[in-house]
């Protein structure tokens, strides 16, 4: 099939960013501008498709699956609907990387099996010494998945002996039958201290997880549960584990991830505790809930396997099930969060999970401003600033006035609104009252498709130091923002009208210094040259 591509260039004027990847027309025509050199294909320039996350072409798409790293490529599965944007047909799609910024979509990797037979998440793994015997060398790369029917629900593996490119399903599937509607979501991984296979998955109404251990990938046996604690309210999903060391600590401590669903919507939790091989042992409290991100739009993250440098790093969908299927969009729906890697530090009320953007998503970034030593107030919102964009990284530290014995201060709130214009922002703040960190997207533009959207969120972000970091990333229908460090995560979703993409600080009350400002704007991940799109093109 031919594709199709819209000619594109950008220049800075003033210090303006301009961006309009979104603002483009669906229309697949061609359209030569000034500069022929780069492209972006026309799927790719969709109202409100994101530029640097990853999306594929068309289609829906929601949890990240069979996450791995092999032979130089990081592999992406995801669940997917190969026929169209409803949640349907759920198959894993499939998409691979050298660097964790820029995917290139692969044809479809295991599809629907017999009957209503679909393939729900799950996990793969490198086998490194073939211990399935399903390798025809010495490894290979074996999926453990879900195939889920309208009553039953086992788990199932398929092997690819070449880089994952095309998928076996293993002749004696089911590897394991609870004979149970709902048991879902193998996470499998090597546990090198006993050299066995060891699989967390979610037993959903019973908001429990349950392990298995294996030595072959084929024969599991079970080990023991874990569940409930936390937040119950809702079924549990999409669970994940994985070791890190403290820093700082001197210790080493496990995390165990898990997606659950209440009614408030789509959401995100961890535990801090020791995995013995066998049981996982939570350190803390069982009704402490700990959430791995406070915004409405991180769902079913799960980490990758054999990364290299044993950095844990992971992917979250992007979205809510709550209004998932009516986000408005049209050929595509579902995006993936930019990848983010975790790791524990110790703070006074605990262990706690820590998120950074990866440090790889630096080669997005083009135009670049910096400001020192700004003040602003309400009177003087820094007016010689002059930023709009709607794909950019910001990194913004703050620091307030406060009663040093009372805490408190004049300032109420302050921060940065993106996708400013009349009767539209999105605010990312920090209110100092409640010490904590804000995004509100009750103003962001197209809220209407579903009640439950316009939200503003609050999470407790304390400083003692009167100091607050905002690390955010914007792009064209999302905001990621990592407060103090990481020590926060608040992912959301917005449908603004992009041609009101003015970026502006603010307070409320008071004054607040800007110690330092840095914004970029950043690069598409789907630009090609004119030459590499013609390659492509010729090749399909």
């Amino acid at each position: 099939m031919k594709k199709h591509f819209t000619y594109f260039s950008f220049s800075l004027i003033s210090l303006l960013f301009i961006c309009c990847f979104n603002c483009t027309s669906e229309k697949p025509q061609q359209e030569t501008v000034t500069n022929p050199e780069i492209m972006v294909d026309s799927a790719y320039q969709q109202p409100f498709r994101l530029a640097y996350h990853f999306s594929p072409e068309k289609n829906w798409m929601n949890d990240p699956n069979g996450l791995v790293y092999y032979q130089g490529e990081y592999h992406l599965f995801y669940q997917y609907n190969p026929e169209g944007v409803a949640h349907a047909n759920m198959s894993w799609g499939h998409a691979v990387s050298k660097d964790l910024v820029y995917w290139e979509e692969l044809p479809l990797a295991i599809g629907t099996g017999p009957g209503d037979e679909q393939i729900f998440s799950g996990s793969a793994v490198v086998d490194i010494n073939n211990t399935s015997g399903l390798c025809e060398g010495s490894d290979c790369l074996v999926a453990i998945y879900t195939a889920h029917t309208d009553s039953l629900q086992t788990q199932h593996i398929a092997v690819s002996n070449d880089k994952g490119r095309t998928w076996t399903k293993y002749e004696n599937n089911p590897v394991l039958d609870l004979h149970m509607k709902d048991f879902r979501d193998p996470k499998v991984f090597w546990y090198e201290k006993e050299k066995k296979w060891v699989m967390v998955v979610a037993l959903p109404q019973q908001k429990m997880v349950s392990f298995y251990s294996s030595t072959n990938l084929t024969n599991w046996k079970k080990l023991s549960d874990f569940g409930p604690q936390g937040d119950a309210s809702g079924i549990w999903e999409c669970p994940d584990l994985f070791e890190l060391p403290v820093e700082n600590g001197g210790v080493n401590k496990w995390a165990l991830l898990v997606s659950y669903n209440p009614e408030t919507g789509s959401d995100m939790q961890y535990f801090i505790g020791n995995f013995d091989g066998k049981k996982f042992t939570n350190d803390n409290s069982d009704d402490l809930i700990l959430k791995v991100d406070d915004g409405e739009d991180f769902y079913a993250a799960v980490t990758w396997n054999n990364s290299p440098d044993d950095r844990i790093l992971g992917i979250g969908w992007l979205s809510n099930w709550k209004y998932a299927k009516q986000t408005p969009v049209t050929a595509w729906r579902g995006a993936q969060s930019v990848v983010r890697q975790f790791t524990l530090k110790e703070f006074p009320e605990g262990i706690r999970l820590v998120q950074n953007p990866v440090q790889e998503l630096e080669k997005l970034r083009t135009a670049h401003q910096h400001f020192d030593n700004l003040t602003i107030s309400e009177k003087s919102n820094a007016e010689e600033l002059t930023i709009s964009g709607t794909t950019l990284e910001i990194i913004a530290e703050f620091e307030y006035q406060a009663d040093s014995i009372t805490g408190l201060s004049d300032v109420v709130e302050f921060g940065v609104m993106v996708f400013k214009g009349q009767d539209q922002e999105t605010i990312i703040g920090y209110d100092v009252a409640s010490q904590s960190l804000v995004v509100d997207r009750t103003n962001s533009g197209d809220t209407a498709f579903n009640a439950s959207f316009p939200v503003k969120e609050a999470t407790l972000m304390p400083t003692d130091d009167y100091t607050v970091k905002m690390h955010i990333y914007v792009d064209q229908s999302s905001v990621e923002v990592f407060g103090n460090d990481g020590y926060k995560a608040m992912s959301f979703r917005i449908f603004p009208d992009p041609l009101k993409d003015q970026v502006e600080l603010y307070v409320n009350g008071g004054a607040v210094a800007v110690r330092s400002l840095d914004i970029w704007k950043l690069k598409s991940i789907w630009e090609k040259t004119e030459i590499q799109a013609t390659a492509s093109a010729t090749a399909e």
